[in-house]
């Protein structure tokens, strides 16, 4: 199967968690459902410009069976008459990384490989999107998430798609990361059609990020008492959990009542039994509340 999805994306190793990722945008729709493959310690690949979508499950079985990111590059590429139309970028569980750009891809395209990571984009406003988003992957802080999103939106500032924007995606896989270890997505967030799919995409992200991963640092913990506590009852109340603020701190029924947000809202991953509240689910109950 072959579709045209004009795009730019990122593909990267932690070399600190073995975490494999991929990041991507385009004026395509759904581009999540083509470019982005991934499975734990075996490696990544995204496959784009007229993107031949076999590369990604077959690349993934050739890198399980032993061969390196550029042994099954040359294998993708020397097996597809198709190859100077296609673009690829791939990195292994070593964090051997390698791209290829056809000499077909529509004007501009190209590619930056660096230590662990690639970066590949056709129809492009021109090269500064890759090396922006090189930069920005090796200079960004945090995690490998924090960094494929910072790539992104630095390919974005610089341009971008010159066609536009519709769709993004991102995909990191780890080891039993998945819903209850039951499988290997640690992360996977969609924007199929949308006039800002990246900013979409981090704003599905940070609920997806509350729900399912324990990503945030102990410094975000807020102590429930004086004008924490005062807030947090006052939200409660405007949403109907909390029938009234109760003088003294915060009551065993005030607590009862945010426990059941936290429930209705399926942040049971932020549950705290200690007399704290993580920013993130404090911030959250105040916006659905209505407030800042």
């Amino acid at each position: 199967m072959f579709v045209r999805p004009s795009t730019f994306s990122i593909v990267a190793r932690d070399a600190t968690t073995g975490d494999l990722g991929i990041i991507v945008q385009s004026k395509f729709p759904a581009v999540g459902s083509v470019v982005p493959w991934a499975r734990a310690n075996v490696g990544a690949i995204a496959t784009q410009a007229w993107a031949n979508v076999s590369y990604g499950p077959r690349g993934l079985d050739m890198l399980s069976e032993g061969m390196t990111a550029p042994e099954v590059l040359d294998a993708l590429i020397s097996s597809d008459s198709g190859y100077a139309h296609r673009q690829v970028g791939l990195v292994d569980a070593a964090g051997r990384a390698v791209a290829f750009t056809g000499e077909e891809c529509m004007e501009w395209a190209g590619h930056v490989v660096g230590d662990g990571y690639a970066c590949q984009g056709n129809i492009l406003a021109g090269e500064d999107v890759v090396v922006s988003m090189a930069e920005a992957y090796e200079t960004a802080e945090g995690d490998l998430i924090d960094k494929l999103f910072a790539a992104l939106k630095a390919g974005q500032a610089a341009g971008g798609d010159r066609r536009g924007m519709q769709s993004a995606a991102i995909l990191v896989v780890r080891e039993g990361g998945g819903y209850e270890g039951g499988s290997d997505r640690y992360v996977d967030v969609r924007v199929d059609d949308h006039p800002s799919p990246i900013e979409e995409l981090e704003r599905i992200f940070k609920i997806y990020d509350m729900t399912l991963l324990s990503r945030e640092d102990l410094s975000n913990l807020l102590t429930i008492q004086g004008e924490v506590s005062q807030k947090i009852q006052e939200a409660l109340v405007t949403l109907g959990l909390l029938d009234t603020v109760l003088a003294g701190g915060f009551s065993t029924v005030a607590n009862d009542a945010l426990q059941k947000y936290i429930s209705i809202n399926n942040f049971e991953n932020k549950m705290r039994d200690d007399g704290t509240i993580w920013r993130s689910v404090y911030e959250y109950l105040l916006r659905d509340a209505g407030g800042d």
